[in-house]
């Protein structure tokens, strides 16, 4: 990553984020998120509660048993410990209100997350995010499942720009299911000292063995806003879906309590 000079990097950004606006992420799943260099200290605790909420989406199930995605809220808690300076342990409990009021526990997930060491001056940064969970039949026919995320970033002074790779796979599950790739990105501007503003993308792009083509895929652009209010760390943003996406509007925070002292 050295090798590579900011003017580089931002203009690769500015492509992948061109090229999301213009080509296309599936319906909102518990965790909307582009993964960056955020780790928990050795031996450290934390909390991130990730909500989103379709205001207008879907209104009939994809499957038999499916959850509609309209007029659903997801809450998810993930807690991370640090494990080792370069390793973040996380685990997930999914949970929903339907459109129907009813409130569901969804499944759990467990993930290790790696980020490579880099120089304190050195703004670029690298790593990987392994994620294996089980979740409920109104989620996904298959059971067990997993996702392996690569991430690669830049925090400048000003500047922050995020790309991360999401491979998911089935592990078990009595319905055929083809590996996809998904790409999703983030691009901010710091406006003060604990305030940026930006946006995200997240872009289908279909089956690994056969991709494409890309105009069909679905595509969920954010408008964000990361501030920090006391030691609470907020992240909000309001999403459209092109007309692929299951989910045309979506509300998502994601909500980082001071946690473990």
């Amino acid at each position: 990553m050295t090798a590579i000079t900011r003017s580089t990097f931002a203009r690769c950004a500015a492509s992948v984020l061109l090229a999301a606006a213009a080509a296309p992420s599936q319906a909102a799943p518990e965790e909307v998120q582009v993964y960056m260099n955020e780790m928990s200290a050795p031996g450290a605790f934390g909390l991130d509660v990730h909500t989103n909420y379709v205001l207008s989406g879907a209104t009939s199930a994809d499957y038999a048993g499916a959850q509609v995605a309209r007029h659903t809220l997801r809450v998810t808690p993930e807690f991370s410990y640090g494990w080792t300076p370069n390793l973040e342990l996380g685990a997930y409990l999914l949970s929903s209100r339907g459109p129907d009021g009813q409130l569901h526990v969804d499944g759990e997930k467990l993930r290790l997350k790696f980020i490579a060491p880099a120089a304190q001056d050195n703004p670029f940064f690298y790593g990987a995010n392994l994620e294996l969970g089980r979740v409920a039949f109104r989620l996904d026919p298959n059971p067990w499942n997993g996702e392996l995320k690569g991430i690669v970033g830049y925090r400048g002074a000003r500047w922050t720009a995020a790309l991360n790779a999401n491979v998911d796979f089935k592990v078990s599950g009595p319905s055929p299911s083809p590996t996809t790739l998904e790409l999703a990105a983030k691009l901010a501007y710091r406006t003060a000292p604990d305030t940026e503003i930006g946006i995200e993308s997240y872009n289908g792009i279909g089956q690994l063995s056969h991709l494409g083509p890309l105009g069909r895929q679905a595509r969920t652009l954010y408008a964000v806003l990361d501030t920090k209010i006391r030691d609470w760390d907020l992240n909000l943003g309001i999403g459209r879906g092109n007309a692929a996406a299951s989910d045309r509007w979506v509300l998502k925070a994601i909500i980082g309590v001071p946690f473990g002292g």
